[in-house]
C-alpha cells in the first residue's frame, strides 16, 4: 500500500510538472512557477536569467573583450580560399607596378625584393611571382593613388591603391563609403606617419621565446623608433619593429644579427593617435574595411583604430 502510495504521489507530481507553464511571462521578476520543486530554472546561480519560455539558461558571464578586440573583428574573414587568392592578387598588383616603376631585376629595385620577400613570407607560389613580373609590361599603365577619409566613430582611413582609372576608382570608393557610415576628406594624413616596419617571430632562431622587454631591448640597439605586438590575418603573434624609413635596411641586418627571424619588410603608415570606437561603430568599421580591401583597385587600408 505504501508503494502504491508513493507511485501515485510521484503520478501527481508529474502531471502537475507538464501542465505547468515554465516560466510565469507576466511576472515581472520572471520566476519560475515550479520553485517548491526540483526545477533547473531554479538551481541557475544567481545572476544567471531564462531568455526565453523555452528555459534558455544563462549561466557564464560576458566576457571582457580584451585589449585587442579591434584586431579581432577586422580579421574576420570569408573563406580561408578566397582571403588567400584576395591576397596573392593584391600582391600581384604590386609587383606588377613595382617592376614598371624600377624594372624587374630585385637588385636594383628595393620595392620589388621587399615584395617578393613578402611572398614567399605568405606562401604564394613562386610560379605566380614569376608570372607577374613576366606580365608587368603587358598591362596598362597604372597610378599610385593615396585616398583620405573618415570612417565609422570618426576612424580616420588611409586608402591605397593601384588603378589605371583613378577617378572611377575614387567615385567608387566614395560610394561605399557614403553608403556605410564614411566619407572621403581630406587632411586624414597629417593623424599616421609614413615609417620602415620590420616583422619579426615572437621566437628566435634557437625557438626560444622573445617577450616584449626583450624585443624593447634590441630595438634601442637596432636603432628603430618603436616595436610592438600585433596579430596577423591568422591570429597568430607577430613583433612589429618601426623605424625610420632611410634605416629600414640597416636596422633589419641588425634584428638578424641578433637571432631574430625576419617575415616581412614594409613601408606602412603608422597612426599618431588611435581611437576608441563603440561596439557598434566597430561593426561597422569592419564592414567598411571589408568592402574597401576586397575591392580591386585597393591594395591596402590603414585605420587609427584602438
Amino acid at each position: 500500500m505504501a508503494v502504491a502510495a508513493a507511485l501515485a504521489t510521484l503520478r501527481s507530481q508529474c502531471r502537475r510538472i507538464i501542465s505547468f507553464p515554465i516560466l510565469r511571462l507576466g511576472s515581472p521578476q520572471g520566476r519560475c512557477a515550479l520553485k517548491h520543486l526540483s526545477c533547473p530554472v531554479c538551481c541557475c546561480p544567481t545572476g544567471s536569467t531564462v531568455s526565453s519560455h523555452k528555459a534558455s539558461i544563462h549561466t557564464t558571464p560576458a566576457s571582457d573583450a580584451g585589449h585587442n578586440k579591434w584586431s579581432k573583428v577586422k580579421h574576420i574573414k570569408g573563406p580561408k580560399d578566397e582571403a588567400r587568392a584576395n591576397l596573392f592578387a593584391k600582391l600581384t598588383m604590386k609587383i606588377k607596378f613595382a617592376v614598371k616603376e624600377g624594372g624587374s631585376n630585385p637588385d636594383f629595385n628595393v620595392s620589388l625584393a621587399q615584395l617578393m620577400e613578402q611572398c614567399r613570407a605568405k606562401n604564394m607560389p613562386k610560379s605566380s611571382v614569376d608570372a607577374a613580373i613576366k606580365g608587368a609590361e603587358k598591362g596598362k599603365n597604372s597610378l599610385y593613388v593615396l585616398y583620405e577619409g573618415r570612417g565609422p566613430g570618426g576612424a580616420s582611413l588611409l586608402i591605397e591603391a593601384i588603378t589605371d582609372n583613378p577617378n572611377r576608382a575614387r567615385q567608387e570608393i566614395k560610394y561605399m563609403m557614403n553608403k556605410n557610415r564614411g566619407m572621403l576628406c581630406d587632411g586624414v594624413r597629417h593623424c599616421f606617419s609614413h615609417k620602415g616596419v620590420i616583422a619579426v617571430r615572437c621566437d628566435d632562431h634557437k625557438n626560444q621565446p622573445v617577450e616584449l622587454d626583450q624585443a624593447l631591448e634590441m630595438a634601442i640597439e637596432a636603432g628603430a623608433e618603436e616595436v610592438i605586438e600585433v596579430e596577423d590575418e591568422d591570429e597568430k603573434a607577430v613583433l612589429k619593429f618601426i623605424c625610420d624609413i632611410p634605416l629600414l635596411r640597416e636596422v633589419r641586418q641588425k634584428l638578424d644579427s641578433l637571432g631574430l627571424i625576419s617575415l616581412s619588410t614594409e613601408l606602412e603608415y603608422i597612426p599618431n593617435t588611435k581611437v576608441s570606437l563603440s561596439d557598434a561603430d566597430l561593426e561597422h568599421a569592419a564592414h567598411l574595411l571589408g568592402l574597401l580591401n576586397a575591392y580591386q583597385d585597393v591594395i591596402r587600408v590603414y585605420d587609427n583604430i584602438e
